[in-house]
């Protein structure tokens, strides 16, 4: 190690932060380069990225901003750094991280190590069915709107390590640059996509949320996955004073609920009866609200409980028609469809699936009939024949149910006629 350098930073930690980068995937920043591009020369990158930083000269490129569309028709500001910039970002996260985690709240779920947003979703399910009320936090523009002074006051709470404090800072303020190639100066917010920033957001709301909860109301529970936040209330009158509260301690982190957003929620079920105009809320890509179940003697109740959102279902579709467009593959053989599809369909399966999976069948449906528009392209005696493409497709399945994944889930394609 050179110890002429202003800070001291192994090199292995250079390497496994790039690791965690090339794993992650993600395209390219400002600069176009790609990781197979930063590859090419990976020793020099590397060598590059760690002595800048040693010295402390390191200087974060523009961020590209690009949008995404939402749902709900709106758009989502995403901030894509490049990927040398994502190496650097990682190395001040694996430093940080394991001196912050220990102090996390336990019910806060987002970009932490062996925790995932079902984990959120299953305890949300079991405080629903506990508390009757439910208060669905919605924060105005969080990442866009944080304030870069209180962020850092919150980032010296847990370290005082000189370099990463300086880079933090540096993100912090670093330019973004929109895809038309204007340059904006940025004075609160972080990127949206940025490797630091899930980790700079658990930070500040551990302190500005968390603790202060857990502190001041430790009776009420909550479950936070980053900025999405639902709290489980007794009563309609602790949810109002909570509520209350909760909007007066985000005015003090510069921060504020989004009124058409945040929603009270009454958790109705065969056992509770008043009328509220409100009976659902999402939460992670799930939709809680009333459903008809099935207890252990077969009898019917209302249970108020999760399922695949329509939001999720209606993405999910959009990327079997635009993104896969399969009746225009019609050079792929069912093999190669198989090894394309049933990595994310098995990915949906396992997440959207995990609650109420016969929700999933509206989307399940879908992947067989792109594969029934894929069949009437590929094979002649199927053209304009849907009723025979679909007798074909369940033909394949029942003879090889295992073929694709989702068919397990779907007795109905391999049940013989």
């Amino acid at each position: 190690m050179n110890s002429a350098k202003a800070f001291t930073i192994p090199k292995a930690l250079i390497w496994d932060a790039y690791q965690d980068v090339k794993k992650s995937r993600g395209g390219s920043g400002a600069d176009g380069q790609t990781m197979e591009d930063f590859e090419g020369d990976l020793r020099n990158q590397l060598y590059k990225i760690w002595n800048r930083m040693s010295s402390g000269s390191y200087l974060p490129p523009p961020v590209l901003r690009v949008e995404i569309p939402k749902a709900d028709g709106g758009t989502r500001q995403l901030g894509i750094p490049t990927i040398g910039d994502r190496i650097a970002q990682a190395v001040v996260k694996r430093y940080l991280e394991p001196q912050v985690e220990p102090y996390f709240h336990e019910d806060s779920y987002g970009y932490r190590p062996g925790r995932s947003a079902l984990d959120a979703v299953a305890k949300a399910r079991q405080r629903c069915w506990r508390d009757s009320w439910v208060l669905d936090l919605d924060i105005s523009k969080f990442f866009d709107t944080l304030d870069h002074e209180l962020v850092m006051r919150a980032v010296r709470r847990f370290t005082s390590c000189k370099w990463a404090l300086l880079y933090i800072e540096r993100w912090l303020r670093a330019d973004v640059v929109l895809e038309d190639g204007t340059l904006l100066h940025r004075d609160n917010g972080t990127p949206q996509g940025g490797v630091i920033s899930p980790l700079l957001a658990n930070i500040f709301l551990h302190l500005g949320f968390d603790q202060w909860m857990k502190e001041q109301y430790p009776h009420i529970h909550f479950e936070r996955y980053a900025d999405d936040i639902v709290v489980h209330c007794r009563s309609l009158q602790q949810l109002e004073m909570i509520k209350q509260k909760i909007e007066l301690r985000l005015e003090l982190c510069k921060l504020r609920l989004n009124p058409e957003k945040t929603r009270v929620v009454y958790c109705k079920d065969s056992n509770r009866s008043e009328d509220w105009p409100c009976y659902s809320f999402d939460f992670l890509g799930y939709t809680f609200r009333p459903r008809s179940a099935r207890n252990k003697r077969g009898e019917f109740f209302v249970s108020f409980s999760p399922a695949i959102s329509q939001k999720s279902a209606h993405r999910l579709r959009q990327v079997i028609r635009r993104k896969w467009k399969l009746q225009g593959k019609t050079h792929l053989s069912l093999e190669d469809l198989l090894q394309r599809i049933n990595p994310v369909v098995t990915g949906w399966v396992n997440y959207y699936g995990k609650f109420c999976r016969s929700a999933l069948h509206s989307v399940l449906n879908h992947v067989n009939m792109a594969l029934v528009k894929w069949a009437m392209r590929k094979f002649k005696r199927l053209r304009r024949r849907k009723t025979r493409a679909h007798a074909w497709l369940k033909g394949v399945a029942r003879r090889s149910p295992q073929l694709f994944s989702h068919w397990q889930h779907q007795s109905w394609m391999t049940r013989a006629v």
